[in-house]
C-alpha cells in the first residue's frame, strides 16, 4: 500500500527517456514516478562517489514510497552516517521504519531510544515504553485474532472494505474499467475504484464483486467508503475534479475531497462537497460513527502534527457539521495517521508514528469525554506485520472483521483479509488509590500496570489527578499489580480474581514515597534523612533504637533499586584519637553488616568507614570546652547518596 493511498493522491504522467542522469531522476521524483525515480537513481548512484544530501533522501524515499524497505534502509543508512543527530524527524522515522520493514528490530529500538533522547521530550519517552511493553506482552500470549486472505484478491491493489448491510464494499485498482488504460504513475497500476461483493457468513470470504455505484464512476480514484446505519448515506473519497479533469495545487498534487450523497436505486444523488474540502489540501477515508453524530477523518490541512491527522466533525440532527477538530496528540503524531474507524467507543486507526513492527500498524484507543484519548494500543500479531496493515473494520459484537494488507505471502499488492476475534471469557474491575506516603494525598500520573503470573502485561493506566485509576483485568487469575512514577519508590501488590464477570475489587491502594522527602541535601550533597544513631557507651552492636533507624535506610534502598551509598560513621573529640578512629569504623562496619542482612546486595554499599574525632562540625576539638549538645553534633552517621 505505502504512501500513495495515505492521503494525497499524487498525478501526472511523465514519459520515460532511455538516457538516465541525475536530473532525470529527479525529475521522475519531483513527479511522484517513484518507480521509475528508484531505478534512475540507482544507476546514477553507482557514479557518484560523493551524492548530495537531497539526492540520498530522494533516492530512499522513492524506494520507500514503493514499500520497497531493504532498498529504502540502504540509503537512509548513508544519509543517517552523513547527518547523524541532525537527522530530521520525519528521516529518523522512515529510517526506523525501514529497519522494522527488514524486521531488524534491535536496531530499530536503538535509534528510536537515540531520537527521543534528543527530543528529550519526557512525555513521548514514557508513550515509547508504554507502547513497547504492551506490544511485548502482547507476543507472549495468544492473540485473540485468527486471520485468513480473502478470494477477491488480485495481483493488483485491494483494500478498504467497509460494511454495507449484509455485503461488503471495498476499493481496488484490478483492471475491469479501462478508462483509457491509464496507470496511477505513483505504482503502476489502475485507478482504483469502489465495488461491492457478497459475503459468505460463515468464513467472511468476499465473492461476486460488481462495480458499486456506476454513476460515481471516473477515470481516476473513487476510495474509501461509509454509510449511515440505514445504509442510505454515504461518504467517499476521490480526486478533487472540475468538469472531469484534475485540479493540480502548485505542488502537482491532486487532492483528496470527501463526497456526500444519497444512494436511491444504485445511484448516488443530491452529492455535494462537505464544507471542509479544500484544492490546497487533502481530506479523506471518511468514518461515521455508529449513531451518525460523528465523522471522523483523515487530512494534510495546516496546522496538524504530522504529515495527516485524523480529526472529527460532530453533525447535528439537521446535517449540520461543526468545525473539525484535531484528535490530538496522543492519536497524532509526525507521521500518517490514518483510516479511522470508530465502533462501541473505541478509535481504530491506522499509524507509522506510535510504537509498531513496521510500517502502518493497526491500533485502538477508547474515546472519554471532552474528545480524550487513551494511549493507542498496538492490536500485534497477527492482525499487524512488518508491513503496511490498515483500514480495519469490526463487527458491532465485536466478533469478526477485516483489515488491508501487503505482508508477504499476500495475492497482490494490497490484499483483504478476514479476521475472526475471541472474546476473555470473563474480566473483572479492580480500583484504588496511589497515596503519597508522608503527605496522605493521592498522587496523579501514576503507572498502574498489571501482570499475570508469567510476568506479562495485562492492561496499563495511569492514576486520574486526584490519584485514582482502575484496571480491567481477566477473571480467576492472580494478579501483580504495581505502581510507578518517577522520583517516587514504586510499590506492588498481589490480588487474586473471582469468577463474577464485571466484579469491581475496590481499594487496592498503593503507597508511595517521594525521593525528595526521604534525603536532605547540603552543599550539593544528598544524604538519607534519618535520626541520629545512638550506641551504647563503649559499644558498637546495633541495638534496637539504631535498628529503627537502619530500617529507614533499608527502605529507601528497596524502594529505589538504583541508589548507592557509602557509610560515614564519627565521634565526638572526647577519648582517645586511635581509639575513636578505631570505634567509629567497628560502628561503621556493623552498620553496613545490618543494611546487607536485610537483603541489600553489597556491591550497593560502596564503603562504610569510621572517622573518628578527625571531621569534627564544629570547634569542639580537644581541650575545647563545649556543651554536651555541641559534642552531640560530632557524634553522627551519615548515609550519603552516591548513584541514584
Amino acid at each position: 500500500m505505502k504512501k500513495y493511498y495515505i492521503l494525497s493522491l499524487l498525478f501526472s504522467f511523465v514519459s520515460v527517456l532511455a538516457q538516465t542522469n541525475l536530473k532525470k531522476a529527479d525529475a521522475l521524483f519531483r513527479n511522484y514516478s517513484y518507480v521509475d525515480a528508484a531505478k534512475a537513481y540507482e544507476e546514477c548512484l553507482e557514479k557518484i562517489k560523493k551524492p548530495s544530501v537531497q539526492t540520498l533522501k530522494n533516492a530512499a524515499d522513492s524506494y520507500y514510497f514503493i514499500s520497497d524497505n531493504r532498498n529504502a534502509l540502504k540509503w537512509y543508512q548513508r544519509l543517517y552516517d552523513i547527518q547523524g543527530d541532525n537527522l530530521p524527524d520525519i528521516y529518523y522515522l522512515r529510517y526506523i521504519q525501514s529497519m522494522k520493514g527488514v524486521m531488524d528490530y534491535e536496531n530499530a529500538d536503538n535509534i528510536t531510544k537515540e531520537y527521543l533522547n534528543k527530543k528529550g521530550d519526557q512525555k513521548e519517552i514514557d508513550k515509547y515504553v508504554y507502547q513497547k511493553k504492551l506490544l511485548d506482552s502482547l507476543s507472549k500470549v495468544k492473540s485473540l485474532y485468527t486471520i485468513s486472505n480473502s478470494n477477491i484478491n488480485t495481483n493488483k491493489s485491494d483494500f478498504g472494505a467497509t460494511f454495507y448491510n449484509d455485503k461488503v464494499v471495498f476499493t481496488s485498482a484490478r483492471d475491469t474499467t479501462n478508462f483509457d488504460k491509464k496507470l496511477y504513475n505513483w505504482n503502476k497500476q489502475p485507478f482504483l475504484s469502489l465495488y461491492v461483493a457478497e459475503r459468505n457468513a460463515v468464513d467472511g470470504n468476499l465473492f461476486n464483486e460488481t462495480i458499486f455505484i456506476p454513476n460515481i464512476m471516473t477515470k481516476y480514484h473513487e476510495a474509501t467508503v461509509t454509510f449511515s446505519s440505514d445504509w442510505k448515506t454515504m461518504y467517499y473519497t476521490t480526486n478533487i475534479l472540475n468538469k472531469n479533469k484534475l485540479v493540480i495545487d502548485e505542488s502537482r498534487i491532486n487532492n483528496f475531497q470527501i463526497i456526500k450523497g444519497i444512494i436511491e436505486d444504485n445511484k448516488l444523488v443530491k452529492t455535494e462537497k462537505v464544507f471542509f474540502d479544500s484544492d490546497k489540501y487533502s481530506v479523506g477515508h471518511p468514518c461515521l460513527s455508529d449513531d451518525g453524530k460523528m465523522l471522523f477523518f483523515a487530512s494534510d490541512m495546516p496546522g496538524g502534527y504530522g504529515e495527516t491527522d485524523l480529526y472529527v466533525v460532530r453533525i447535528a440532527d439537521d446535517g449540520t457539521m461543526s468545525s473539525p477538530q484535531n484528535l490530538g496528540p496522543t492519536i497524532n503524531t509526525i507521521g500518517n495517521d490514518v483510516f479511522p474507524f470508530y465502533r462501541n467507543g473505541i478509535l481504530y486507526f491506522s499509524s507509522d508514528g506510535h510504537y509498531g513492527l513496521g510500517d502502518l500498524d493497526i491500533y485502538e484507543s477508547k474515546l472519554f469525554e471532552g474528545l480524550n484519548f487513551s494511549v493507542p494500543r498496538n492490536l500485534g500479531a497477527p492482525i499487524n506485520s512488518n508491513k503496511d496493515d490498515f483500514s480495519f473494520i469490526i463487527d458491532s459484537k465485536d466478533n469478526y472483521g477485516y483489515i488491508s494488507s501487503n505482508r508477504a505471502q499476500g495475492k497482490g499488492d494490497d490484499d483483504i483479509y478476514y479476521f475472526t476475534k475471541g472474546k476473555p471469557i470473563c474480566n473483572q474491575l479492580i480500583s484504588g488509590k496511589a497515596i503519597n506516603i508522608k503527605t496522605k494525598t493521592g498522587i496523579s500520573d501514576t503507572f498502574i500496570m498489571a501482570y499475570d503470573v508469567y510476568d506479562a502485561v495485562i492492561t496499563e493506566t495511569k492514576t486520574d489527578a486526584d490519584g485514582n485509576y482502575k484496571l480491567e483485568v481477566p477473571c480467576s487469575k492472580r494478579i501483580k499489580i504495581t505502581a510507578n512514577k518517577p522520583n517516587y519508590s514504586g510499590d506492588e501488590k498481589y490480588v487474586e480474581t473471582t469468577k463474577e464477570n464485571n466484579a469491581e475489587l475496590k481499594d487496592v491502594n498503593f503507597y508511595l514515597s517521594n525521593y525528595d522527602d526521604l534525603v536532605v541535601k547540603k552543599e550539593g550533597v544528598e544524604k538519607i534523612d534519618i535520626n541520629p544513631i545512638f550506641f551504647d557507651y563503649d559499644k558498637f552492636n546495633i541495638n534496637p533504637q539504631a535498628a529503627t533507624e537502619l530500617d529507614k535506610v533499608v527502605f529507601v534502598m528497596q524502594k529505589f533499586p538504583k541508589i548507592k551509598i557509602k557509610i560515614e560513621s564519627h565521634t565526638d573529640s572526647r577519648g582517645k584519637d586511635a581509639y575513636n578512629l578505631k570505634l567509629s569504623d567497628e560502628r561503621a562496619k556493623s552498620t553496613q553488616d545490618y543494611i546487607l542482612s536485610k537483603g541489600i546486595e553489597a556491591s550497593r554499599i560502596v564503603s562504610a568507614i569510621g572517622y573518628g574525632e578527625t571531621r569534627l562540625v564544629n570547634k569542639c576539638s580537644n581541650g575545647v570546652k563545649c556543651t554536651e549538645e555541641e559534642h552531640f553534633a560530632n557524634r553522627r552517621s551519615d548515609f550519603i547518596v552516591t548513584e541514584k
